[in-house]
């Protein structure tokens, strides 16, 4: 009874790992008919733009500040339509240095507020809120301290966002500074470059509930009202505010350009934090939502992708408690059974097509260069799959059993 138990959980842990890898492949096969993205809406003229409100919520990030602030008020948009709002929650120098950036700003003739609260409550969410009662801007802009966009991203992501009356946001593409850094920031641009040119493009384009990336984005207020506003209840607030908001009936726009350039982790530990914060806001928000989202009247396959999308930070713990089990399965049986034979041939082929199908896309989309760099690239990958496995099972499984932790944000240099 006890090896069959052991067998059982083998199983289920590869049952979780082909969910995701049908998930994937369902991405490419998707990606495959869609047809050409049509050209982007011309933007109405300067004296029918609306008033839109900058938030840059930050938390000691000295080496980064100044930059942030100044390339928003670097935005092309006419003077008394732009507000900037730098949401400060620092206890370090960070704040100083902010003072003489958004008096720089109120200098050129710009908008700029420097918001300071009594407490860090509710974190990113809890600021961005904060923000937004102190500006009635029916459109709002989130970027994280770390990230600059050109001179013309808001007039190109608003024109997209005005011409869609039912989306609650535009989240464009994500470029990366640091990409050619290290090993480990050009493996993390190779999976980024996957969630954005296949994963986000494809999802958004087939009209099914695609994530919000935390920056680089613009919301419509009365999307964020109609579905609650920000909460902090989970890590994944910017996650969580999208779904409420399909919820309600509203949509989303992904663009691929106009870009922002971000800065990614550049050590190993780094990158561990912020992914173990990441994992444990997916597994709250699918916690909070998911009773939500199978109740609704949405489409099977928003359903379907959505659910798979939330539970996908389960294959870490899966893969760690899946080899464990196998392991013992093996010394039960005395050998390798033929069933979990077969199940790992085709649980190799699967992985396979799903890390060199979905990397080479984002690769091939982006022209990040030439086939031997790519799969030099690639086969590291795996590497921070199963390093991931180690370092974030626990956290993930106590997420899932509701446990709750601080949000940690990821250091910034500035690159």
């Amino acid at each position: 009874m006890l090896l069959f138990a052991v067998d059982l959980v083998v199983l289920l842990c590869l049952a979780v790992q082909f969910a995701l890898a049908a998930y994937f492949i369902c991405l490419l096969v998707w990606m495959a008919e869609q047809p050409e993205r049509a050209e982007l809406p011309a933007l109405p003229p300067d004296a029918e733009l609306p008033r839109v409100l900058v938030q840059i919520p930050v938390y000691n990030e000295p080496m980064v500040v100044e930059r942030a602030v100044l390339s928003a008020g670097g935005l092309d948009w006419p003077r008394d339509k732009l507000k900037v709002q730098l949401l400060d929650d620092s206890t370090d120098l960070t704040s100083d240095i902010a003072v003489h950036a958004i008096n720089r700003l109120r200098r050129d003739g710009i908008d700029a507020e420097h918001v300071r609260r009594a407490d860090r409550g509710g974190f990113k969410a809890g600021a961005l809120a904060a923000g937004m009662a102190l500006d009635p801007a029916p459109y709002v802009v989130v970027f994280d301290a770390d990230f600059v966009a050109p001179s013309d991203w808001l007039r190109r992501a608003m024109a997209a966002l005005l011409a869609e009356p039912k989306a609650a946001f535009v989240q464009t593409r994500i470029e990366w500074g640091n990409g050619e850094r290290n090993w480990l920031t050009r493996a993390q641009r190779l999976m980024q470059d996957a969630h954005f040119a296949v994963e986000q493009d494809v999802r958004a384009r087939r009209g099914v509930p695609f994530q919000f990336n935390g920056t680089g984005g613009i919301w419509r207020r009365a999307a964020v009202e109609e579905a609650g506003g920000w909460s902090h209840d989970t890590l994944s607030e910017d996650l969580d505010l999208v779904l409420r908001t399909h919820l309600e009936g509203w949509t989303g726009l992904f663009l691929m350009e106009p870009h922002v350039v971000g800065e990614l982790p550049q050590r190993l530990e780094d990158f561990s934090a912020q992914q173990s914060r990441w994992s444990k806001g997916f597994v709250q928000v699918a916690r909070k939502l998911l009773p939500q989202i199978w109740g609704s009247a949405w489409s099977d396959a928003a359903k379907f992708t959505t659910t798979v999308a939330l539970g996908q930070q389960l294959v870490f713990p899966a893969l760690a408690v899946g080899v464990v089990a196998l392991v013992v399965s093996i010394l039960g049986h005395g050998h390798l059974t033929g069933l979990f034979r077969f199940l790992l041939w085709l649980w190799l082929l699967g992985m396979l097509a799903v890390l060199f199908g979905m990397t080479w896309a984002g690769w091939r989309r982006l022209c990040r260069g030439g086939l031997a760099h790519y799969i030099v690239t690639a086969f590291s990958v795996p590497a921070l799959i199963v390093y991931l496995a180690g370092t974030n099972a626990g956290a993930i499984i106590g997420a899932a059993f509701g446990r709750k932790t601080e949000f940690n944000r990821t250091p910034k240099t500035g690159t």
